[in-house]
């Protein structure tokens, strides 16, 4: 009982940067129905921003510290997304939908390179932006930032859902998202809310970035493939376009890779985040809370 417990907590802190991750997808989706895979680059540009701003930051090892850390990524990344959208994705809007995803993978190969080119092929280490211990409760023992990951993924997610339903912005994202034309007929800016989507999108990328970094204290170029495929997983099986989808995939995720991964079947803790794939695409493939669309050709 004890050691499930201790995987719960530990799969509800790797869940959550999944979440985050896939918050970012479901988002741009939503919005303009396809998947940017350049979207996992962003989330490792997150922790590079993070790396680069530790030491130049006051409070460093502190909790005022490591949220000056969080939010200056979710900044930089923010401002990433919005030069992705108008440089790479603006020209496309209206081309085939193949056209799109080439480009989405292009400029993932382009940040993957880039990062190489700027950051090194070797991986760094990242510092304690956050104060480090442990919690113990009983016969459990939780790390810090595990807790803080979990914490700051909720509270995020929560800030995100309110500003889709509370604000004008929200509401304006929500109309693009429906019709797009009508939206515009009522005098609503496509283009600047289709901005504004990369940089939300981005941003949660950022903050997961950095939060992973603070759990597995090591970034590198390449250290979003496999966390952004397994996110691009969440969204589907939560309901790829739903917030509350994306966040509950990413935590079912999680929590499932950690079980499996302290198992006999250990080795195979990566793909079974791609055999849900699958047997959600078989049996339901609007995902958990997700709708079936009925799609005009």
């Amino acid at each position: 009982m004890t050691e499930l417990l201790q995987q719960l907590v530990n799969g509800l802190s790797l869940g959550a940067v999944y979440a985050l991750i896939a918050l970012g997808y479901t988002m741009i989706y939503g919005v303009l129905r396809f998947i940017n895979f350049a979207h996992a680059d962003v989330f490792m540009v997150g922790g590079f921003i993070g790396l680069y701003l530790a030491p130049h930051v006051p409070g460093g090892g502190t909790v005022l510290g490591g949220m000056l850390v969080l939010f200056g990524a979710m900044i930089g990344c923010a401002l990433l997304g919005m030069g992705i959208e108008r440089l790479a994705y603006r020209p496309l809007r209206g081309a085939p939908t193949l056209n799109v995803l080439i480009t989405a993978i292009g400029v993932s190969l382009f940040l993957q390179a880039g990062g190489q080119l700027v950051f090194g092929a070797a991986p760094r280490s990242f510092p304690a932006v956050f104060p480090t211990g442990a919690i113990t409760l009983g016969p459990l023992e939780f790390s810090t930032n595990q807790l803080l990951v979990i914490g700051v993924a909720g509270a995020l997610v929560v800030a995100l859902q309110l500003l889709v339903y509370r604000t004008r912005m929200g509401s304006a994202l929500r109309a693009v998202s429906q019709n797009p034309k009508a939206a515009r007929l009522m005098g609503i800016n496509n283009d600047v809310v289709i901005r504004w989507t990369f940089a939300l999108g981005s941003a949660l990328a950022g903050a997961g970035g950095v939060l992973y970094a603070v759990n597995y204290p090591s970034v590198d170029p390449l250290m979003g493939v496999m966390p952004g495929l397994k996110a691009f997983v969440a969204a589907i099986v939560g309901g790829i376009g739903s917030i509350p989808g994306a966040a509950l995939g990413g935590l079912l995720l999680g929590l499932i890779e950690t079980v499996v991964a302290g198992s006999p079947y250990s080795t195979y803790k990566d793909a079974i985040a791609f055999a849900l794939l699958i047997v959600f695409l078989l049996f339901r493939p609007a995902g958990i809370l997700g709708r079936a669309r009925v799609e005009k050709v």
